[in-house]
């Protein structure tokens, strides 16, 4: 048996929607959590009325914020996976008929004419990010699509390599306060180290996508993360911007090693909301969403 262009398309648009209607589990966790530890009652009221937003989003099937944004897509193709079609074609038309079954707000427009395709697609969308996993006898789709809001207010920055740290932590945190309440905070932060300009923003994207109960497993890059994470939160933006210590909910990072005389250093802002949602499809026709 094999993995039918069909069932991609289904599982795509499947995710497509689940993801902008349910809040991950880790964020509402993390919002429990902040909102405990709050000291400014504004900052709690924002806090509940967010995760109340998110009860009623759920509840109704409709999505949690109107700017549903790009889609996106990462996609793990197992090296035992049979699949018999086009990924990208399914992908596509799967996401076209999430936005008008749900619906969506479509967002996908041409660059200068700014003609909108209706359907959420378009060149270069959705967008979609690929790996291969040899032993594994699935495909895995993740949709994570994008808002703007917080693109908006994300940045990228190359340094050299004799940069100190001192500097790169400045230009993160400086970052963040120059995004203030645009981003409708409390962000999530995703920080790409390394690599050359065409793969930081690819680890920024990784970094914000990661769960945030997981830290990184090196513990320098740990220390960095709950560092900056101090840093941010003590600007005190607070919760839509309305004062109080939860400014940034984490701040994630993913590195890859670079040039000698270079350090790319990107900042990818996202809200409270990160969209994720992710299955497993298996070569006897089954889909595990998980």
């Amino acid at each position: 048996m094999s993995i039918s262009e069909k069932v991609i398309a289904e599982a795509a648009k499947q995710l497509y929607c689940a993801s902008l209607v349910e809040l991950p589990g880790d964020i509402r966790r993390r919002l429990c959590e902040m909102e405990a530890a709050e000291t400014s009652e504004l900052a709690r009221l924002q806090l509940r009325k967010i995760m109340e937003n998110a009860d009623i989003a759920q509840r109704e099937q409709n999505v949690i914020c109107q700017d549903t944004g790009i889609a996106s897509y990462h996609i793990v193709i197992g090296g035992h996976a049979k699949i018999d079609g086009d990924i990208v074609r399914a992908v596509h038309n799967g996401t076209a008929a999430g936005t008008r079954e749900l619906p969506a707000i479509p967002h996908s427009v041409h660059p200068i004419t700014k003609a909108n395709s209706g359907n959420g697609t378009g060149p270069g969308t959705p967008i979609i990010h690929w790996d291969v996993l040899p032993d594994a006898e699935y495909l895995e789709i993740t949709a994570q699509p994008v808002g703007g809001g917080g693109d908006l207010c994300s940045a990228v920055k190359m340094f050299t390599g004799s940069a100190p740290m001192q500097e790169v932590k400045k230009f993160i945190v400086d970052t963040v306060a120059e995004a203030g309440s645009k981003p409708c905070p409390p962000m999530i932060i995703g920080v790409g180290l390394g690599g050359m300009f065409e793969s930081v923003n690819q680890l920024a994207k990784r970094a914000v996508m990661r769960p945030l109960d997981q830290r990184h497993p090196d513990p320098m890059i740990q220390e960095l993360e709950e560092e900056l994470l101090g840093y941010v939160n003590a600007l005190g933006i607070g919760p839509m911007g309305l004062g109080g210590n939860t400014t940034c909910l984490a701040v994630n990072i993913e590195y890859s090693n670079t040039g000698t005389y270079i350090l790319p250093v990107a900042v990818k802002i996202g809200c409270w909301l990160i969209h994720r949602k992710t299955a497993r499809l298996f070569n006897d026709g089954t889909v595990q969403y998980l």
